[in-house]
């Protein structure tokens, strides 16, 4: 079992294949966190220690105060002044303080109340802690999930009102752990739109450091993941710590480092956007946080989670080959008819391409993005013998029909709105404000969710569907529901993401055999909430080349290239520029948005190839392990690598960065090569050693504007 309970010491053990977790239950009442990290069977004892200020129980030792030792889980007012993980009361202060009550160890996992989860297979376990606040009458369930081949443990809560008394939850944070050091960076994902994931590193200070998001969405600007790692730590050395966020909307990650030089990290719903009333009899299940620890490098942990996520987050159908399409999107935008997008399939046929995506404008009065969001039905002027049609014609010449959905959002100039303007998210008195010309529904209401079961059940009953491109545009403002009363509107942001979550089970429910592509202009939603229902994200509506290089190197630290939807757009009669975009691409799942009736027959041909060669190999990004060489905001270039976990076949990229210098040689150590195999470069025909590989080749920088290397390697 990797989860075992010694009870002479009262503790928990939490071993993984390379970590071990531990706490222990001190004084029959409190769980104190006592180690995590690389697997070991000399496990340190609670640490207590005596501080000025710092409150104490009467019946124990003054050297026993909340506010020093580690702790498993912390409450607001039980005399722990740090970051605490939950808030909540039955009489207006806010104040709890839960203690041990028993556990239970079991095979799998539970289901989370409407939530996305980690799935489980025959190897999971899980250990479920109850703890108990006589004065509040609830009950809290901690549940720590060990998926111990990848060294991931999960985390979350279950809040039980089982008093008689209504109690409020005003801040919940399922994922907590206390560092028993501070000389560590910490690793973020900054951005905007267009301009996602750029990478942070910065040492820990005393204080608070955070990242978050009060948009409604995990959001452009923060991601939910972070990381902290020893000061020197680098791709293959150190000690590195990983945590994100299975969940979509609005959330906080603290580290805090206290007074004795200790750090806490919490992840979770936070207190601004979220707060939540539990009536007598009624219970909150919190979204679950993930967690990995390596002490080896951070290309340790980036491949702890990269495996986690194929494996049990994303689609089983995501490990399958995605389909490479050609989107509508920058070669037509709104103006799109019947006749030219059959054109579109046709040639997207004879080029290789597996799927043309309709994207925007194909319903309601939507010819520009003022109007039409909410009527989910066929533009007729379009598309004058109705959808159905249209799509018979269009898989008539091949290709399979994607389609484009925004079902968040809604136009005041739409015949839903008219009819329904309670619908959107607003606040009684207050003008709701606007984000492109469109305002946000209120998913939070069942009436609305159900409406739009109806709605697109009705438009798209007996047509095949294979691909649907789901978008969101706008973050949440005036968020307030006319559904709900006035002490329950802190929990619209919640309610919200699990009326969308029912949504998209719906539609995976109802089309079986599509897939989803989600996206919220671009990475906005780039979460592993969003990773479990969609093969792949539309990682930014950004697809120039040089500023994809840094997004899908900074989104590498995190997530899986099965995951990154990363598109060839605009290379106009430019072949150089076509190579390059391509090649910049094909290190996440490829795709194409262009005008392809605009191309000529080169263009064309070179399209083609490209595909055939993408599909030789898109294996190895979609399932191989990957290997970072040089990070773009380092060096003049970045490099990096995918292998198959046999090492039998290699993808080596080398993109250069505008204005490096011409002629600079670079010696790139591919380390997992076998020794003993001999490996050619299929695109060459040049055959290699599995020492030269290891021991490094040399590519020489070519200094100028779009230079790329692709190399695969393939043992002969």
């Amino acid at each position: 079992m990797s989860i075992r309970f010694i009870k002479n010491d009262k503790r928990f053990i939490i071993n993984t294949k390379n970590t071990t977790y531990a706490f222990e239950i001190a004084f029959d009442r409190y769980l104190c966190h006592t180690y995590y990290g690389k697997k070991t069977s000399k496990i340190p004892a609670a640490e207590m220690r005596m501080l000025s200020f710092a409150p104490y129980m009467a019946d124990l030792s003054e050297k026993n105060s909340p506010d020093v030792f580690a702790q498993e889980c912390s409450f607001y007012g039980s005399g722990d002044f740090r970051p605490n993980a939950l808030r909540l009361s039955a009489d207006g202060t806010g104040v709890s303080d839960f203690v041990y009550k028993s556990h239970r160890t079991f095979r799998g996992r539970l289901e989370l109340d409407g939530l996305p989860a980690a799935r489980a297979d025959e190897n999971t376990q899980t250990l479920e802690v109850t703890l108990i606040d006589t004065v509040s009458g609830c009950r809290l369930k901690l549940y720590y999930t060990v998926f111990a081949e990848l060294d991931i443990i999960s985390r979350y809560m279950v809040v039980e009102n089982v008093g008689k008394k209504t109690v409020k939850i005003d801040k919940c944070m399922p994922l907590m752990l206390d560092i028993g050091r501070s000389d560590l960076d910490m690793i973020s994902l900054y951005g905007s739109h267009c301009h996602e994931v750029n990478f942070q590193r910065v040492p820990l200070h005393h204080g608070t450091q955070s990242v978050y998001s009060k948009r409604g969405g995990s959001s452009h600007q923060y991601n939910p993941f972070i990381a902290l790692c020893d000061h020197n730590a680098t791709d293959e050395r150190g000690e590195v710590y990983g945590f994100n966020f299975v969940y979509s909307g609005s959330f906080l990650d603290e580290v805090d480092v206290d007074q004795i030089g200790r750090t806490r990290v919490l992840m979770g719903l936070g207190s601004d956007c979220f707060s939540y009333t539990l009536e007598a009899g009624q219970s909150f299940c919190s979204p679950e946080a993930v967690m990995t620890y390596s002490a080896n490098g951070i290309g340790k942990m980036s491949r702890n989670f990269h495996k986690f996520v194929r494996n049990h987050i994303m689609p089983p159908v995501s490990l399958e080959p995605h389909p490479v399409v050609l989107n509508t999107w920058e070669a037509c935008y709104f103006d799109i008819d019947e006749d030219k997008l059959v054109k579109f399939a046709r040639e997207a046929k004879k080029t290789g391409f597996d799927m043309l995506v309709m994207d925007d404008g194909w319903f309601g009065k939507r010819n520009d993005d003022r109007a039409g969001l909410g009527d989910w039905f066929e533009n007729r002027d379009k598309f004058p013998d109705g959808l159905a049609s249209f799509v018979r014609k269009i898989q008539a010449e091949g290709v399979k029909f994607g389609i484009w959905v925004e079902p968040e959002m809604v136009n005041p100039d739409s015949d839903l709105y008219r009819a329904h303007p309670e619908w959107a998210l607003r606040v009684e008195g207050r003008e709701p404000l606007r984000s492109r010309h469109q305002l946000v529904l209120d998913m939070s209401n069942s009436d609305v969710v159900d409406y739009l079961i109806a709605l697109f059940d009705k438009t798209f009953e007996g047509i095949q569907i294979d691909y649907f491109k789901w978008d969101m545009n706008r973050h949440m403002s005036n968020v307030g529901s006319s559904v709900l009363p006035a002490d329950k509107q802190g929990e619209v942001f919640f309610r919200y993401m699990k009326g969308v979550y029912r949504l998209f089970d719906w539609f995976l429910d109802r089309f079986p055999n599509a897939v989803i592509e989600t996206c919220s202009g671009g990475g906005g939603r780039y979460d592993l909430g969003m990773m479990q229902y969609g093969i792949q994200i539309w990682t930014s509506d950004n697809t120039n080349p040089y500023d994809r290089t840094m997004i899908q190197a900074s989104a590498m630290l995190a997530y899986p290239a099965a995951t990154m939807s990363c598109h060839v757009s605009n290379p106009h009669e430019d072949l150089r520029s076509l190579d390059y975009r391509y090649k910049v691409a094909v290190g996440g799942m490829l795709g194409y948005e262009l005008n392809i009736l605009n191309m000529s027959e080169d263009i064309k041909r070179d399209i083609s190839a490209q595909i055939a060669e993408y599909k030789s190999f898109d294996h190895v990004m979609r399932l191989g392990e990957y290997y970072n060489l040089a990070f773009p905001t380092k060096y003049d270039y970045s490099a990096y690598y995918y292998t198959t976990e046999d090492a039998s076949e290699i993808v080596l990229t080398v993109i250069e960065k505008a204005g490096c210098k011409k002629g600079t040689t670079k010696k790139l150590r591919v380390k997992v090569a076998d020794a003993n195999a001999n490996y050619t470069d299929v695109r060459t025909g040049k055959t290699y050693s599995g020492d030269e590989l290891r021991a490094g080749i040399t590519v020489e920088l070519l200094g100028e504007r779009d230079s790329a290397h692709l190399f695969l390697f393939k043992k002969a």
